[in-house]
């Protein structure tokens, strides 16, 4: 008999769970979506294109991306989160695959279209879920995973092109991985438990309290609110694109900071994306969600200022890291208490509208941005940070409708 007990305990310990599986399944997504534009330059040759086709193929996806992330929100109600999720990931592998024997830009492009699919799907099926049942913490820990694969994804794609692998065999690898991840989301499939509803009233330290059955207190959606929500969550992410896309040009032509030290400080750009969503979580845990995101929304002008200031080039690096660290948390935090303010009954069509909100944000604001500096003249990389900054006041006052919208309006 103990022998049975101890082999159940091990057996229950290592039993996944909803949030160590949407962990899973952002890494993995992550990979190739940070690797594309390292592998461009030897895919363009094949295809034999010029180095812009990118831009125009990647707007396919985007826009396939956004249509199935606003279609998404019933079906994990209808089919279950498990099989959604696994089946995005099964449809982003097959993307890969079919992407790795192109014979022709239409056939990668159609491929793009496909992956922009899966990742709307699953995008929207995680947030929707995590909204609805992770606490601050585990929400900004299951982002946090997605910048691990972002940051991973380029590194091994640099490793594997400097040993002489192909771009073909490295997404054919990508692939059988991707493949194994949705093959384990399918057989875990029955880990995720039905959502129970949640705010950061309701939430504590190790997930979501039970919520209270009285329909009483389920909450009254905003239209005015869900509008500002979703504009403020597209320039929200527009800025962290914006300035990952062309921080690297800012420095050097704009602040004539050197190649090396431009590069470092993108890529700890993107590390304190990271290492901000895995510190500032717990934070979110013990002070509220509402308080640290009213803090990082207030630090993401604060940082395009610094950058803007003249100076060495410690000043607009230290300003573009400040930027990077304030931006972490805002879209967890956001759609966790954008659902609460929704209600039970709408949380997850509010949070797949504004993952599809961030898709367009993502990508419209650094192509208007690239315009404006490529419409400058010389030295018009410098005015990234002015532009960023006007953004940032522009989120500001976008969230000032938002900032009550964890109070419950009770039915009447």
């Amino acid at each position: 008999m103990p022998a049975f007990r101890l082999s159940s305990f091990r057996v229950s310990a290592f039993r996944p769970s909803a949030f160590r599986l949407s962990c899973l399944a952002y890494l993995g997504v992550a990979l190739p979506s940070a690797s594309v534009g390292l592998l461009w330059p030897s895919m363009r040759l094949s295809f034999h294109q010029p180095v812009g086709a990118l831009g125009v193929v990647l707007v396919f996806g985007i826009i396939a991306s956004v249509l199935c992330s606003t279609a998404v929100g019933r079906l994990p109600a209808r089919l279950g989160l498990g099989p959604v999720v696994a089946a995005a990931t099964l449809l982003i592998a097959l993307a890969l695959a079919a992407e790795s024997v192109a014979p022709s830009l239409a056939v990668f492009t159609a491929g793009i279209v496909v992956f922009g699919l899966g990742m709307g799907a699953l995008d929207a099926a995680l947030n929707a879920h995590a909204a609805r049942c992770f606490g601050p913490r585990q929400i900004n820990w299951m982002h946090a995973s997605y910048g691990l694969g972002a940051c991973l994804g380029p590194l091994l794609v640099t490793a594997l092109l400097g040993v002489g692998v192909g771009w073909r065999w490295v997404y054919g690898s990508m692939a059988i991985g991707q493949a194994a991840v949705a093959a384990a989301l399918a057989a875990t499939r029955r880990a995720w438990s039905p959502p129970p509803v949640s705010t950061p009233e309701n939430t504590g330290r190790n997930g979501p309290r039970p919520a209270p059955a009285d329909p009483a207190r389920l909450l009254v959606p905003s239209r005015a609110r869900l509008a500002a929500a979703l504009t403020f969550t597209a320039v929200e992410s527009g800025i962290e694109s914006g300035a990952g896309v062309w921080g690297y040009l800012f420095l050097t032509a704009g602040r004539d900071v050197g190649r090396p030290a431009a590069g470092l400080a993108v890529a700890g750009y993107w590390a304190t994306m990271f290492v901000g969503r895995v510190v500032l979580g717990p934070v979110a845990e013990r002070l509220g969600p509402g308080r640290v995101l009213a803090v990082a929304v207030a630090g993401v002008p604060i940082g395009a200022a610094v950058m803007a200031v003249p100076g060495p080039a410690l000043v607009p690096v230290a300003g573009l890291l400040l930027l990077g660290l304030a931006a972490a948390p805002v879209f967890p935090l956001l759609t966790l208490t954008s659902a609460a303010a929704a209600g039970v009954g709408r949380a997850t069509r509010t949070v797949t509208l504004q993952v599809a909100a961030s898709a367009v944000g993502s990508a419209a604001v650094p192509a208007g941005l690239g315009l404006a500096l490529g419409g400058s003249g010389v030295g018009g990389a410098g005015l990234l940070a002015p532009l960023l900054l006007v953004l940032g006041v522009s989120m500001c006052g976008l969230g000032w409708p938002l900032r009550n919208q964890t109070r419950a309006r009770r039915v009447p």
